[in-house]
């Protein structure tokens, strides 16, 4: 008698638990609305929706690629360039510091948690505020914009890396061990095949990620396509700002197909 008394309550527990939290969120989105400041709608939003509707019904078409001049295929490639330089620098110093931040390669948890805390240091920095204080060191270039992207991306990078790392199977180094390997054969022979395929799935998903990052840099002067693209927004070119966007899309959908292909065939 006393277990279903029990189990009657404890439902009426979890339903009163339920509302109290359901109750806090409504109060905290109520609270959240009520500071923000509307003052309507403009009065010139027709005219402008009207304007941008018209522009991307109608796109600049020519501006997809003119010789000699700035295009839309150049700037592709070079938002391309920056992510593709990018990922290449986060490879190089994300590889070292995912072996020290593994929690199985560590004699000490001291060790491997001072790795963790150094990749959770750099994965605090947006790419765009990255991308601000290089900028103020190698000025408004697309190096800005690759140097921020392969640093910013180290940090999550480096993350994956040593998660594959502390998944591995240890049956393969402690062989190695007994037969008499040393620990740079353990590495090279044990853990880099093991972790291998997850790493190239790593790299090429945080490559899909970096290629919308630096589609964006260019907002704050750091090269790619956002730069014409604020531009274009500012000076109300709105059949330049369709086909800019257009390019965009088609440009990370192809990306993302080829990257979900290789991952699938690396898996």
């Amino acid at each position: 008698m006393s277990d279903l008394r029990s189990k009657v309550k404890r439902p009426k527990k979890n339903r009163i638990k339920t509302a109290f939290i359901i109750l806090i969120l409504l109060l905290l989105y109520v609270w959240g609305f009520a500071g923000i400041n509307f003052s309507g709608i403009s009065p010139n939003a027709g005219t402008v929706t009207s304007a941008i509707l018209d522009g991307f019904l109608n796109p600049e078409w020519d501006y997809i690629y003119r010789p000699g001049q700035e295009d839309l295929i150049q700037n592709l490639l070079e938002t391309f360039a920056i992510a593709l330089v990018g990922i290449t620098l986060s490879i190089v110093l994300s590889f070292p510091i995912a072996f020290w931040a593994a929690r199985n390669l560590s004699v000490k948890r001291i060790i491997s948690g001072s790795g963790k805390s150094f990749l959770s240091f750099f994965r605090t920095f947006p790419d765009i505020v990255m991308a601000l204080l290089f900028i103020t060191i190698v000025g408004p270039t697309p190096y800005a914009g690759m140097l921020a992207l392969g640093v910013s991306a180290m940090g999550m990078l480096g993350k994956l890396y040593a998660e594959e790392i502390e998944s591995i199977d240890p049956g393969p180094s402690e062989a190695l061990v007994a037969a008499g390997a040393n620990k740079l054969q353990v590495l090279l022979f044990a853990v880099v095949p093991q972790v291998l395929p997850g790493f190239i799935s790593a790299t090429l998903y945080r490559f899909e990620i970096n290629l919308r990052s630096a589609a964006t840099l260019g907002i704050v002067g750091a090269g790619g396509i956002g730069a014409p693209l604020i531009f274009a927004i500012n000076g109300r070119s709105w059949d330049r700002v369709a086909v800019i966007l257009i390019g965009l899309v088609l440009f990370v959908l192809v990306i993302d197909l080829i990257s979900s292909a290789l991952r699938k065939k690396v898996i």
